[in-house]
C-alpha cells in the first residue's frame, strides 16, 4: 500500500457532463443519511454488516500452525500440508513450498521456464522499509494521538523498531544469509511485537510469483498456479522500476526485500492470540482470496465496484492515460526481469484488450488455455485502461476533484456502478468510515487516512451529491452509531496506517487491537450484538507465501488467500468453511441478505454463480465462482 502525497490533493473541478449524470442520480435517491432509517428487510436475522479491512497479510502468514479448535473442523495450511511442522521447522512435505529462480529477459512472462531451478538457500532475509524505531517515544504519547486501540495496547506503538538500517540484511534472523528453501517461521528470530519488512504486491509481479501454467494444471489444481516464485520476483524487481534504468551493481540485496515473502507467523507458538481467539470462538474461511492480483487501490476498487474502473474522459467515456502510467513490465535490455515500467509514480494501466500491449498477451494466453472460459463480463474492453495498481481516488474528501495529469498520479473520476449506487436504488442504508478521515480533510489521527481504501472516492455519483458523500465518515462516528444503536445496515471501516497491520509501516497486533475495540463494543451492546456480524479480512495478501488454491477469474484476479473472520451470533462454534470466495463474495452478501435481487452491474463478478462440488473442497465444480457468504452463518430454522 501507498500514501501517496498531499501535493496530488490538489483542488480542480470535475467535468460537466460527470456532474450532470450525478445530479441525475442524487435526484432519484431518497435515502437517508443516518443510522438505520430507509434500510431494506433482511433476509437474515443479520440487520447489520460491519466489514473491518487490514492489509497486506496472507492466509498461511497468519493462520499457517493453525489447528481447528472444534472437533471435525479441518483446516487448509502449511501445518495440515506438511510443510512446517507446529514449532515452526520444514515438515515432511517442504517441497510443496520450494521456490525456483529463473531467466527473464525480453517479453515479459508470467511463467518463466528458462533457467528455472530450485534455490539452494533463499536470498537474503531483509528490513526494507521496516523503521529502525518505532512510531511513538512510549505507549502515553500514542494515545494522545491515536483513538483506535484498548487502552492496553497503546505500548505496541512505542516498540518493535528493528534497530537496524532500513533495506539491509536483517540480522535479527541469525541465518539471514543461509535460509534453507523453505517458509520461515518469525517467531524466535522476531518477537510478534516487532515490525518487520514487506514484500511487493504489484499487478505483474503478482502473476508471476503464483508462475500459474497450463503445463502444470491437474484435476486438483485446475488453474496449475504453482506459487513457487515468490522471492525471485522480490530480487529481480521488486516494488518497481518506475521507469527508471536498473541501478549500477544490482544484487539479490537491492531491492531491500530478499525473501520477506516467506515469513510467517506461528499461532501453535502465540502468536495472533486474539484472531486465533476469534477463529476458535466464530467462523473462518480458509478458501477467501484478494480479488485483484497486486496491491490495495485496485482490490478496494474491486470490493466497491465488482470490476475495475478504467481512465475515463471528463463526460465518463473511455479515455487514455499518459504514456508513461501505462505498464510495461518487459524486461529491460541485459535485465533478469526488470520492468521497463512499473512503479508506484509511473505504470498503473493496462488496455488488457489488445494482446500486443506489454504483458498483455502473456495472462490472456494463460486464460485462453484453462479447462474453463472465464468471466466476461465488460472487463478489458477494447480502448479501455483499468487501474490495476495504487492511484489517487478522482476526488478528494471534501468532494472537490482531485488534479489530473502526467505527474500527478490520480485517475479521473469515475461514473461506474457501484456497491454505494447499488445500496442507494435499494434504500439501504451504508457508510464508509475511514480512520483520519476528519470530515473530508483527510487529516485526522496520525495523518495515515488512506484514501486510495475508500472506493466511493472514486465516485462521481456519491462525491457530488453532499447527502451521500457525507456518508463517509471517520473512526469516531462508527464509536458513536455503536453506542446509540445508530448503525447503517451496511458498514465498511478502514484503519489508518499506523494500525491496518500492513507490514514495515505496521504490525499485525495493533490491526488486532483496532478489530478487538470495534468486537467489544459491538458485544457490548445487545441490541446490537443480537443482530450485527462483524467480519474482518484483508485487502491482500501483500505479497507473502500461500499454499492455497488460486481461481483466475477474469484477466485480473483472483489472488492469493486471506483471512476472513465472521463474529456474530450465528457463527460461532469454531467452524472452517471451504467455499471458494473474494472480496465481492461481501458484495453477494449484502445482495442476498438484503433482497435486492440485482448486481452491481451488468459486469462486475457479483454476477458469477455460488460454487458448486468440484474435484476438492477448495474447486468450484462450476469455475468461474464464487460464494455469497451465507454458508458463514448457522441462522435457526424458519
Amino acid at each position: 500500500m501507498i500514501r501517496l502525497s498531499p501535493q496530488f490533493k490538489l483542488r480542480t473541478f470535475a467535468g460537466a457532463a460527470a456532474l450532470a449524470i450525478a445530479s441525475a442520480f442524487a435526484a432519484s435517491c431518497s435515502n437517508d443519511n443516518n443510522g438505520t432509517g430507509g434500510a431494506g428487510v433482511a433476509a437474515t436475522p443479520i440487520q447489520h454488516v460491519i466489514l473491518i479491512i487490514g492489509e497486506n497479510r496472507t492466509f498461511d502468514h497468519v493462520f499457517a500452525t493453525y489447528t481447528p479448535h472444534t472437533a471435525g473442523q479441518t483446516v487448509s495450511n502449511l501445518l495440515s500440508k506438511g510443510i512446517v511442522n507446529a514449532d515452526g521447522t520444514p515438515g515432511t512435505n517442504v517441497a510443496l513450498a520450494k521456490q525456483f529462480q529463473a531467466t527473464a529477459n525480453g517479453a515479459y512472462s508470467i511463467s518463466p521456464t528458462t533457467g528455472k531451478t530450485a534455490y539452494a538457500t533463499l536470498p537474503p532475509m531483509m528490513t526494507g522499509g521496516a523503521p529502525t524505531n518505532p512510531h511513538f517515544a512510549s505507549g502515553t504519547q500514542a494515545a494522545t494521538v491515536e483513538p483506535a486501540l484498548p487502552s492496553t495496547a497503546y505500548g505496541e506503538l512505542a516498540n518493535g523498531g528493528t534497530g537496524l538500517k532500513t533495506n539491509s540484511v536483517d540480522t535479527r534472523f541469525t541465518n539471514a544469509t543461509t535460509l534453507p528453501n523453505a517458509p520461515v517461521d518469525m517467531n524466535g528470530p522476531l518477537s510478534y511485537d516487532d515490525y518487520a519488512s514487506s514484500p511487493v504486491h504489484r499487478f505483474f509481479q503478482m502473476w508471476q510469483q503464483l508462475d500459474c501454467s497450463i503445463t502444470a494444471s491437474t484435476t486438483q489444481n485446475p488453474s496449475g498456479c504453482q506459487n513457487d516464485l515468490f522471492p525471485w520476483v522480490e530480487v529481480t524487481i521488486g516494488a518497481g522500476s518506475n521507469g527508471a534504468a536498473q541501478p549500477a551493481g544490482f544484487t539479490d540485496q537491492s531491492t531491500g526485500e530478499g525473501s520477506t515473502s516467506m515469513q510467517f507467523l506461528n499461532v501453535a507458538k502465540g502468536d495472533a492470540p486474539y484472531f486465533k481467539s476469534l477463529a476458535d470462538d466464530y467462523t473462518i474461511s480458509d478458501n477467501f482470496h484478494q480479488s485483484i492480483m497486486g496491491g490495495t487501490g485496485a482490490n478496494h476498487i474491486m470490493l466497491g465496484y465488482g470490476s475495475l474502473i478504467y481512465y475515463a474522459n471528463p463526460d465518463g467515456t473511455p479515455g487514455t492515460p499518459p504514456a508513461a502510467q501505462i505498464e510495461n513490465p518487459d524486461a529491460q535490455a541485459g535485465t533478469n526481469n526488470y520492468y521497463t515500467q512499473d512503479g508506484y509514480s509511473g505504470g498503473s494501466y493496462v488496455d488488457c484488450a489488445d494482446a500486443t500491449k506489454p504483458g498483455v498477451s502473456a495472462v490472456l494466453n494463460y486464460l485462453k488455455a484453462l479447462p474453463y472460459k472465464v468471466f466476461n463480463g465488460g472487463n478489458c474492453v477494447s480502448n479501455q485502461y483499468y487501474l490495476v495498481n495504487n492511484y489517487n481516488p478522482g476526488y478528494l474528501g471534501t468532494g472537490a476533484a482531485a488534479p489530473l495529469g502526467a505527474t500527478t498520479y490520480t485517475i479521473p473520476p469515475s461514473t461506474q456502478p457501484n456497491l454505494a449506487t447499488l445500496l442507494e436504488k435499494h434504500s439501504v442504508s451504508w457508510k464508509y468510515y475511514g480512520e483520519g478521515f476528519d470530515g473530508g480533510a483527510e487529516d485526522g489521527e496520525a495523518g495515515t487516512f488512506c484514501n486510495i481504501c475508500d472506493p466511493f472516492l472514486y465516485s462521481t455519483q456519491v462525491m457530488t451529491n453532499p447527502e451521500l458523500r457525507a456518508k463517509n465518515q471517520d473512526i469516531g462516528d462508527l464509536y458513536a452509531d455503536i453506542n446509540n444503536s445508530d448503525l447503517p445496515a451496511v458498514s465498511i471501516v478502514k484503519p489508518d496506517g499506523l494500525l491496518d497491520g500492513h507490514p514495515a509501516s505496521s504490525k499485525l497486533d495493533l490491526f488486532e487491537g483496532f478489530s478487538k475495540k470495534i468486537i467489544d463494543m459491538v458485544k457490548a451492546n445487545p441490541t446490537l450484538w443480537a443482530n450485527t456480524a462483524v467480519m474482518v479480512t484483508f485487502d491482500e495478501g501483500g505479497g507473502y507465501y500461500d499454499s492455497g488454491y488460486v481461481q483466475p477469474i477474469d484477466f485480473f484476479g483472483d489472488g492469493t488467500r486471506i483471512p476472513l473472520i465472521v463474529v456474530s451470533k450465528y457463527s460461532t462454534g469454531g467452524r472452517v468453511v471451504h467455499t471458494y470466495g473474494d472480496h465481492v463474495s461481501f458484495d453477494k452478501f449484502v445482495e442476498a441478505n438484503w433482497k435486492l435481487g440485482e448486481p452491481i452491474s451488468t459486469i462486475s463478478r457479483d454476477n458469477l454463480p455460488n460454487p458448486t462440488a468440484g474435484p476438492n473442497a477448495y474447486v468450484p465444480g462450476n469455475q468461474p465462482a464464487i460464494g455469497d457468504l451465507m454458508d458463514m452463518f448457522v441462522f435457526p430454522s424458519s
